[in-house]
């Protein structure tokens, strides 16, 4: 792994339009640590972190605040214990919460409790009944240290902090909170308004349960140079404005198939999301349904589309799959192949998930150079394309979605909470944008539609940047309806419209 040269800015905001940012899984930053507690004198890295810890700490705390800080039984607890004497020296009122056995820490949390205990910090050995409300609470339990489910008095402890109130910071993982997957590893865990995530950006603060639990994330390398990331946090993609003698042949087709009867507005919520995402063309071709009083005036139709000549099917992006139904299944080996550019969305997942004949001929295609492919399952699909449980999907998604990519020799979009987006040679992306507004029916149809439109336009661009731009659009136009008062469920039509905004 190369590292790179120059520290980076101690004491981050971690803001996603100024990305990408790299992310580090939990072995590397384990050897991040023990080569640089190598380099340095004992107690040097956590007296940088503590440090960091106390500053950030003081920022986010109200006029006259008291602060809570539970130190578990690790380096984390020792990071947690030279804060408390930072803000114990900066005259502010700070109790420790010990949840470990005093005598058994290791070298350099000992000598950090040593050192509060001497400068005067108040450090409670026993849990109380219960917590008064502080300014704020920070949680330096466990860290990296997490392998499982809280239990003893660490849980006992996240049971009591989940009740004080006030700014809640977790130093380096919320605790209870993967490092690399974002899954919760038990019932308690802590619940952050601000994350200081320190030597690495860790994936799990940004998909899967992650950002509900890591509030704001900052960052500080300690002074400590990365090596190569692991994966990315994605940042915004480019801005491209259209030359002003083009004109809509110049900005490609695009070839929306799907909408069985009862299922119509599915495919045609995708076909709209292509148009208004810049595609010259769009046309859409249903499955049974009639469509004519239906389609908005800027729409094609084109029946059976599936069936066009292999040179007509060469030229347009084909999105397949929204709202498709069993009948899908009749349509997929045309698009299989003979398109150079296809998005395959629900219900063509499903179809493929349960027909082996058209797994294999997916897998086929991918070994090919002629034809490229999106997928954009949600999880329960994935679970089908992978041949497991939602679940199992959820406690690793970086993993499904590479899996997937490898399999089938695609890009994939991972939807859910820090949408992944990955082929079979890069890194993995995870998006930072998107807000639970997105969660109503149509919003996966509208990105479909929406990858397939950009794709259009631009069909010398790898699918992964393709992909990854139409998911950053899709989730930013959900935050900004949020940042503008918007509340609940945002609309799968709105949704088109917010993201034809910009991104």
């Amino acid at each position: 792994m190369a590292a790179s040269t120059h520290p980076l800015p101690a004491l981050q905001r971690v803001v996603f339009a100024q990305g990408p940012w790299p992310l580090h899984d939990l072995a590397t930053s384990r050897a991040i640590e023990s080569a640089a507690s190598a380099r340095h004198a004992p107690g040097v890295l956590m007296a940088r972190a503590g440090l960091s810890v106390a500053r950030l700490a003081l920022a986010i705390a109200p006029p006259g605040a008291s602060f809570l800080v539970a130190a578990g039984p690790g380096n984390n607890g020792g990071d947690g214990l030279v804060a408390a004497s930072h803000l114990h020296r900066a005259g502010q009122r700070v109790t420790v919460l010990l949840a470990a056995d005093p005598l058994r820490l290791p070298p350099d949390a000992a000598a950090a409790l040593a050192s509060a205990q001497a400068e005067g910090v108040r450090i409670s050995l026993a849990l109380p009944a219960h917590i008064e409300a502080h300014g704020v609470v920070v949680d330096a339990l466990l860290g990296l240290g997490a392998r499982r489910a809280p239990e003893g008095v660490i849980a006992q402890t996240l049971h009591l902090l989940a009740s004080t109130g006030g700014p809640a910071l977790a130093v380096d993982l919320p605790s209870g909170l993967h490092a690399d997957t974002g899954a919760l590893l038990g019932p308690h865990a802590f619940v952050a308004a601000h994350t200081l995530s320190l030597l690495t950006l860790k994936p799990g603060l940004f998909t899967n349960a992650g950002r509900d639990h890591s509030g704001q994330v900052w960052f500080d390398s300690l002074q400590e140079p990365l090596p190569d990331p692991g994966a990315w946090l994605a940042g915004p993609p480019p801005t491209t404005r259209r030359a002003h003698a083009g004109h809509k042949g110049r900005y490609g087709d695009v070839l929306v198939i799907g909408g069985a009867p009862g299922k119509v507005g599915a495919a045609t919520l995708a076909a709209t999301a292509a148009l208004s995402a810049g595609a010259g063309r769009v046309y859409l071709s249903t499955l049974g349904a009639s469509t004519a009083a239906s389609v908005p005036a800027e729409l094609m139709t084109r029946p059976c589309a599936w069936l066009l000549p292999p040179t007509e099917l060469q030229a347009v992006v084909a999105v397949c799959g929204c709202g498709g139904g069993a009948e899908i299944g009749d349509a997929l080996p045309p698009l299989l192949m003979h398109t150079k550019r296809l998005v395959l969305d629900a219900d063509a997942l499903n179809a493929i998930a349960n027909d082996p004949m058209l797994r294999r001929q997916l897998a086929a295609r991918g070994a090919r150079e002629s034809g490229a492919t999106v997928l954009t399952p949600h999880p329960l699909e994935a679970a089908r394309l992978l041949g497991t449980t939602t679940s199992q999907i959820q406690d690793d998604r970086l993993k499904a979605a590479r899996s997937l990519a490898a399999e089938f020799g695609a890009t994939v979009v991972l939807k859910g909470s820090g949408t992944i987006v990955a082929d079979a040679k890069g890194l993995p992306l995870i998006n930072p944008t998107g807000n639970a507004s997105l969660a109503t029916a149509g919003t996966g149809d509208v990105l479909a539609g929406w990858i397939g439109g950009l794709w259009a336009q631009a069909p010398d661009r790898a699918p992964v940047d393709i992909a990854a731009h139409a998911v950053w659009q899709h989730g930013a136009a959900a935050d900004r309806f949020v940042a503008y008062g918007g509340f609940g469920p945002l609309r799968a039509g709105a949704l088109i419209a917010a993201m034809s905004g910009g991104a």
